[in-house]
């Protein structure tokens, strides 16, 4: 494993979901009394690594068929789109 790598991609994400909606909507059932914290952090856990584990297998399938310079292309279009989308409904 490159450890290079790995931190870098650790940082991205982590940086990613920082005040995103997952994190918002698991600090709202952490925030109910009745809901047990450990129930909480598994589910949500389990869930982003099923949805990291899709992005991976997609990732990987797109990569056989499409050049990883477009992938990037794209993933940047994807994001410079969302941001565009971000700013003119805040």
């Amino acid at each position: 494993m490159n450890a290079k790598i790995f931190f870098t991609i650790f940082i991205t994400v982590f940086l990613a979901e920082l005040g995103d909606k997952t994190q918002l909507s698991t600090m709202l059932f952490a925030s109910d009394k009745q809901v047990s914290k450990l129930t909480v952090f598994f589910a949500a856990s389990l869930a982003l690594i099923v949805a990291t584990a899709i992005g991976v297998l997609i990732g990987a399938l797109l990569s056989n068929y499409i050049n990883e310079k477009y992938l990037n292309y794209i993933a940047g279009i994807g994001f410079v789109i969302i941001g565009i989308v971000t700013i003119v409904k805040a």
